[in-house]
């Protein structure tokens, strides 16, 4: 009975969050009641330490919140990454509190967490927020972190050796990354009203000569930016915040409204193989606390909406004969390029986020003639799931993992080229055909 008592406690504390900035402590201690409250939807882990010493806290939601499900994907918020930038640290709280009090009482909910395994990620920079002594519109020192850097700044940048010092914030979510199968994600700022999308840096290859830097995926950043934009109470009229400054439709390219080296968007999307976009929540970077109330307001369903589109496209595992999973086979779109190539996980997995459409599926083991599949995709996310495509090789292949370089530290664009590196196997093999009949003619 006590134990009863004290859970239901917990659950009224978690409950009970008030539109207001929750230092450091205050946001340790909601977190850490939520997760005793709902213990088996909910894991709280710290991935690292700011500069200062603080924790870097996520708390991950959904049916396996502790582990990696096969088939379902991954997803995560991040806030907070400039320290004076503070309403999506506040609004990514109600958020976690909206999902634990919905989850089981609506239906919506309950199947998107049973679906969906997320990620949210309060504070990137925390000694950013806690350095903000006088909070201001318009910029603070607070927004970089307790080395003076820049965090939006400090991602290895796919265009340019930006010779960053990566900082202990940046390595804990490259980490991070590494370390999941993170599908979609969204990194909420402050300072404008947009929904940004990749590519943040460019040159001639992608577009930058005529203003825009064009990823392979263009069509589905756009999708996913008007997901945020037209689900949002204001951010789809593109009014901005001054007249100088208007977004059609409430959504921009990265690179269209001004250039950035290092950003946290491109990063996720060359080496993560996890399209994230860039939301700005706010005109003022750290309104007044009684402004906190109606910024949820007019982000819930944007927020709820977004997460969704987790479960656009196509999933599957790639496997051998055998039915054991295939790591690091390259599965991609023909016609979708990646300059890393999207590879899949330890359990031979894959996630591809694309429109409804015909597409062909392009499976490569090295060492092995690629598979091709033709998919037809519908708009599936109301079904909280991806369509399915698996690939089975009809041969055992040996220690595939081992054979497969990383991805380059610094794959730069200039180096593209228009055929995806998926079927090279296939097409040097093509060549070493033609060879050998030349030689035999």
């Amino acid at each position: 009975d006590a134990v009863g008592i004290l859970i239901l406690c917990l659950a009224s504390a978690a409950a009970a969050l008030d539109f207001k900035y929750h230092h450091t402590e205050e946001l340790e201690e909601f977190l850490r009641g939520v997760h005793a409250a709902y213990p088996s939807l909910t894991h709280l882990h710290s991935i690292g330490r700011s500069v200062e010493g603080r924790d870097l806290w996520v708390l991950v939601l959904g049916r396996f919140p502790t582990h990696h499900k096969i088939g379902i994907p991954e997803f995560k918020y991040v806030a907070n990454m400039h320290g004076d930038e503070t309403v999506g640290r506040e609004i990514l709280l109600h958020l976690i509190d909206f999902l634990v009090t919905s989850y089981g009482r609506d239906p919506v909910i309950t199947r998107l967490l049973n679906n969906t395994r997320i990620h949210i990620m309060p504070t990137m920079n925390p000694d950013g927020f806690e350095a903000t002594k006088v909070p201001d519109c318009y910029y603070t020192p607070g927004r970089y972190n307790g080395n003076g850097e820049d965090l939006n700044r400090n991602f290895p940048d796919a265009f340019e050796d930006n010779r960053a010092s990566i900082q202990p914030e940046t390595q804990a979510v490259m980490d991070w990354i590494k370390n999941e199968t993170f599908v979609l994600s969204a990194n909420l700022h402050g300072g404008a009203l947009v929904a940004s999308y990749t590519f943040d840096n460019g040159n001639p290859v992608t577009g930058s000569l005529k203003g825009y830097s064009r990823s392979p995926d263009d069509d589905v950043f756009i999708h996913l930016a008007k997901t945020y934009s037209s689900n949002h109470a204001s951010m789809y009229k593109g009014t901005g915040c001054d007249n100088r400054q208007t977004f059609p439709e409430g959504i921009t390219n990265g690179y269209s409204w001004y250039q950035l080296e290092g950003g946290m968007q491109d990063y996720n999307y060359v080496w993560g193989q996890c399209f994230e976009i860039t939301l700005e929540l706010s005109c003022c970077k750290y309104p007044p606390e009684d402004q906190l109330g109606k910024f949820w307001r007019d982000n819930k369903v944007a927020l709820i909406e977004y997460i969704k589109q987790v479960h656009l496209g196509v999933k599957g595992q790639v496997t051998d004969k055998n039915g054991n999973p295939i790591p690091n086979a390259i599965v991609e779109a023909k016609g979708r390029p990646h300059v890393c190539p999207y590879r899949t996980n330890q359990q031979g997995e894959y996630f591809l986020l694309l429109l409804p459409g015909t597409y062909v599926i392009n499976a490569t083991v090295p060492g092995f003639k690629s598979m091709l599949k033709t998919v037809e995709i519908p708009d599936n996310t109301g079904n909280f799931s991806a369509v399915k495509q698996d690939f089975s090789f009809p041969e055992v292949p040996d220690k595939i993992s081992s054979k497969v370089a990383s991805c380059p530290k610094t794959p730069l664009y200039q180096e593209f080229t228009r055929a995806s590196a998926a079927v090279k196997p296939t097409i040097h093999l093509l060549v070493l055909m033609t060879v050998v009949l030349a030689i035999f003619k």
